[in-house]
């Protein structure tokens, strides 16, 4: 391995494991995505997330139906899952939410979202596949796991062994479809 490839590697070894085995997920590899979830940045240090784990055979069942719609072919692998979180918006901090304003970004949204990775990567360090869902009923989720109504829930997880764990191959842009140097617009140079 090159240096630097480190990381790399892992991000070439996380996928979104679409079908899990029916095997528990110890508490130490929960705990420690858990924990690297907690240890993303976010703007101003806000912090912006609560994270539910959802390990309740009979909870999860019926949180799976709400990542479905039946009609649609989505997340119908979520009953799967031996695990769920829910990842819950938080409000920002008074200087996140100032910056916020200013700039018109939804910080708490990225926030969330760098804080999820960080548990996808740490899971899949630990031979763990996940899938970050954005497709669910948010009203009768929030419902179901006690959840204010006054707060969103930004993103689900599923998490467990998966089924396959042979990475898939990833259908990319090459990265000079996706790179500009100095200006919108102009290829880098080679």
């Amino acid at each position: 391995m090159a240096e630097g490839d480190g990381f790399l590697s892992l991000t070439r070894k996380r996928f979104s494991a679409r079908a899990y085995l029916p095997r528990p997920v110890p508490g130490d590899k929960l705990d420690r995505c858990l924990e690297a979830a907690r240890l993303a940045p976010s703007a101003c240090n806000a912090q912006p997330w609560t994270f539910v784990v959802i390990d309740d055979a009979e909870t999860r069942a019926r949180l799976a139906d709400l990542t479905s719609e039946g009609w649609l072919p989505l997340n119908h692998f979520t009953k799967q899952a031996p695990l769920m979180i829910a990842v819950v918006v938080e409000p920002a901090n008074l200087s996140s939410r100032f910056g916020a304003w200013i700039k018109k970004r939804d910080f708490p949204l990225i926030d969330i979202g760098i804080a999820a990775e960080h548990f996808c990567l740490q899971a899949a360090e630990e031979g763990l596949g996940t899938c970050l869902l954005g497709w669910f009923q948010e009203e009768k989720v929030k419902s179901l796991l006690g959840v204010p109504r006054s707060k969103r829930i930004g993103l689900l997880i599923t998490l467990g062994y998966p089924a396959d764990p042979s990475v898939p191959a990833k259908n990319r842009k090459p990265l000079a479809a996706m790179v500009c140097r100095d200006r919108y617009g102009e290829p880098p140079s080679p």
